[in-house]
């Protein structure tokens, strides 16, 4: 049913595929309901946003910064050996001082076009600028697991299992105390100043949970079954399924290779379009399962595929730049994956037990997970070994629980209609605040 009047709905993400993608299906349903939908975002996404028959409004003062030339930008960075150090230096860079750089494009953005709301996923820094200075509801949509701290678990970005023995819990605590004042002391102290600088309030959190409670509303991608048990989990924060990428109508063609047919197993390998070097993941899978009764099928992203094809022949091996999931999934017996959290997303949809191997970028975190809850086997490293991923995948494939519980997490997941219970909150907030604007006179930094 089309919307009576068009209120106007600006979206924003922070320039990296997983805060993106999984943003579009909202955009484009929200778009057919009659919503007056634009976008603003980085020039890597121009293109996308413009195929999905939005507005585009590109960076004007914010830096051009993502994930690839991260270290271009920021030479001083790869002068950093440790790993705490150079995560401090990527929430401050990449993160925390891009905030006031989006503000004030978005501030030009609004003399435009005068949107009603924005949508945005959850690490988008500029949030609490929207929310706080120009008086518009933010709804932030929760693009990996819960980062928000609990007194139940330990502190995020660790990839521990939560304990709920004394001892695990004191040693939680402390891990979260030492987290906030001492390794990420440094970040927090430039998220305080950020803030203080433009008059928001803030209750001392950590960086967190700044983004969870500097929002309206959060729109948690997955369900409660996929995520830790928490008995402070915050008021504003709604599971509504899983929210995959936006999917052409039908008609385009499908995918299909008919090995997949005459193979007893069949495999499905990814270590995403982030990660480049494929001897953290591809090749070891190749190296096991070589010349085998296996099929396996290899998705690179667009990286280094001819090389592999090269170096790879076998009639059990299938590589390609790029395979839609919904046409390979329905045939595979394991995924194997460094953690992604949009592939392991759809992975449970189709019911597919796991073998991960993820550690940078949160994906320890979505790996942490699938092995608490036994959904597969979580290796614990970006690099494992040829055996090592062999055996687990002979583990899974031999002990059917791992495949009972995707199977559940499943059902669960299909109890969902996250489009649609979007666009329900979507009009909840509007309904809600019909408060005038109010743009800070001091917002506009150059």
């Amino acid at each position: 049913m089309k919307q009576s009047t068009a209120k106007k709905i600006l979206f924003a993400n922070v320039p990296a595929d997983g805060h993106f993608n999984p943003l579009t299906g909202i955009a484009v349903f929200l778009k057919d309901l009659g919503y007056d939908v634009r976008w603003y975002t980085s020039a890597k996404y121009a293109g996308k946003v413009k195929k999905l028959g939005l507005q585009y409004y590109p960076y004007k003062v914010a830096l051009e910064v993502d994930t690839d030339n991260l270290s271009e930008l920021f030479p001083d960075r790869e002068k950093i050996s440790s790993k705490i150090g150079k995560l401090n230096y990527d929430v401050q860079e990449f993160f925390l001082k891009r905030g006031p750089e989006y503000y004030t494009d978005i501030l030009g953005i609004y003399r435009e076009f005068p949107f009603d709301l924005m949508i945005s996923d959850v690490m988008f820094t500029g949030n609490a600028f929207v929310k706080n200075l120009m008086n518009i509801p933010v709804m932030a949509i929760g693009i990996m697991p819960l980062a928000e701290g609990s007194v139940d678990l330990p502190p995020a970005g660790l990839g521990m299992h939560p304990s709920k023995s004394f001892f695990g819990r004191r040693k939680q605590a402390a891990l979260r105390w030492l987290t906030d004042h001492v390794l990420f002391a440094k970040s927090i102290k430039v998220m305080y100043a950020l803030l203080d600088k433009y008059g928001i309030r803030h209750g001392k959190e950590n960086f967190f949970d700044m983004l969870y409670r500097q929002t309206d509303l959060v729109l948690q991608s997955g369900s409660p079954s996929f995520e830790y048990e928490r008995s402070d989990i915050s008021d504003n924060v709604r599971f509504i399924g899983p929210l995959l990428p936006y999917q052409q109508p039908a008609g385009r063609d499908t995918w299909m290779d008919h090995r997949v047919h005459h193979y007893d197993r069949v495999i499905l390998v990814t270590q995403g379009t982030v990660e480049t070097d494929v001897n953290k993941l591809l090749v070891p899978t190749l190296e096991a399962y070589k010349d085998s009764n296996t099929l396996v099928v290899v998705t690179t992203g667009g990286g280094g595929t001819a090389k592999l094809r090269e170096a790879y022949p076998q009639a059990n091996i299938i590589i390609e730049d790029f395979i839609p999931f919904n046409d390979i999934m329905p045939y595979v017996d394991v995924y194997i994956t460094n953690g992604g959290y949009g592939g392991v997303l759809l992975g449970i949809e189709n019911q597919l037990p796991f073998v991960v191997a993820g550690v940078h970028e949160g994906k320890n975190e979505i790996c942490a997970r699938i092995g608490y809850f036994r959904l597969g086997i979580d290796l614990r490293t970006e690099t494992p070994k040829p055996s090592q991923i062999k055996g687990a995948v002979e583990k899974v494939l031999a002990d059917g629980s791992y495949r009972k519980n995707v199977q559940q997490l499943s059902r669960e997941f299909n109890t969902y209609k996250p489009l649609q219970l979007a666009a329900g909150y979507v009009q909840e907030l509007l309904l809600s605040n019909p408060q005038p604007r109010f743009i800070h006179p001091e917002a506009i930094v150059y």
